[in-house]
């Protein structure tokens, strides 16, 4: 018996790495999201149709995973209504409410700036699990915080943030995004273990999808007769920010937990950087390549912490 101590912990800690490669993916595929959304923003659209488009497109695939992985859903414990509806109204408040007002934010602040507050949720994600289920919160956890936040605000010093008069409006909603998401967060690293990583997502985001549609809907726009730019855009919002980086963010947390999971998002503002370098020309300076640095230091830390 002694013997195979070393195989369990060399799974655990296997497990944990892709846990945290997964979460890293993740969050630099969802990063992606606020520069696309610029880029789509060029055409003058509403923010509710663009994430019309985005959920339009996502929705078919999120049913088709759900229904090609049905079979090994079946072996995690069983969905109760309770379970159901908590789920649902996560996925509405929690990534359709989130994504609306994350949207509506992109239209006054860069994509910078919307990523630099949107990376609040981690510490919210903390204090929320503290509050509401008497989560202790690790003194690591404190530490890679500190430094990826330290890191977030060099990368992000001295630069211009603000589009437009309503720079304190769009902050406002992206914060509003912030905390919505973050009870997203926390319930996927209650449910996915327990119910699966699948069927959690893909009940979640089908929720989320039904809610944009009924949004557009119900507002009086449409999502037909668009330029045929806002379609491709929609397309790689759904597929590569949407739909895959679900899954990988919901798996990561299932495998490391909620509050690790949320600290190691700090890699998208990091992301975000190059991004706006490489794809909007935006400028790119030595105090924001050591702010990505300690990012990434704060990142190693959790990914090392057992």
């Amino acid at each position: 018996m002694p013997a195979a101590e070393p195989s369990i912990d060399a799974a655990a800690i296997r497990n944990r790495q892709i846990g945290v490669g997964l979460m890293l993916l993740g969050a630099i595929l969802f990063s992606c999201k606020a520069i696309v959304i610029k880029l789509a923003y060029q055409y003058e659209v509403t923010s509710i149709t663009l994430l019309g488009l985005r959920m339009a497109f996502a929705l078919p695939l999120f049913l088709l995973i759900a229904w090609f992985r049905r079979e090994r859903t079946a072996t995690h414990g069983p969905l109760s209504r309770r379970d159901f509806i908590v789920i649902v109204i996560l996925g509405v408040f929690g990534y359709y409410a989130a994504s609306y007002t994350d949207f509506l934010g992109l239209q006054y602040l860069s994509a910078g700036m919307e990523r630099l507050i949107l990376f609040v949720y981690p510490t919210m994600v903390l204090l929320l699990q503290r509050i509401i289920f008497g989560t202790p919160i690790k003194p690591v956890q404190w530490l890679a915080t500190g430094i990826c936040y330290a890191g977030i605000a060099l990368a992000f010093s001295g630069s211009d943030f603000s589009v437009g008069n309503y720079t304190a409006l769009g902050a406002s909603l992206v914060f509003l995004s912030a905390f919505l998401y973050s009870f997203y967060v926390i319930g996927s690293g209650r449910f996915a273990p327990r119910l699966g990583t699948v069927r959690f997502t893909s009940l979640a985001l089908v929720a989320a999808s039904i809610a944009v549609l009924l949004h557009v809907f119900f507002s009086g726009n449409t999502l037909f007769g668009l330029e045929p730019g806002l379609y491709v855009y929609g397309l790689v919002l759904a597929v590569f920010c949407t739909v895959i980086p679900s899954y990988m963010v919901t798996e990561g947390v299932r495998r490391i937990g909620a509050g690790d999971a949320a600290i190691l998002g700090a890699i998208g503002p990091v992301a975000t950087i190059v991004l706006e370098y490489l794809v909007l020309n935006e400028s790119l300076n030595l105090v924001q390549g050591i702010g990505a640095g300690l990012v990434i230091v704060g990142v190693v830390i959790i990914g090392r912490n057992k």
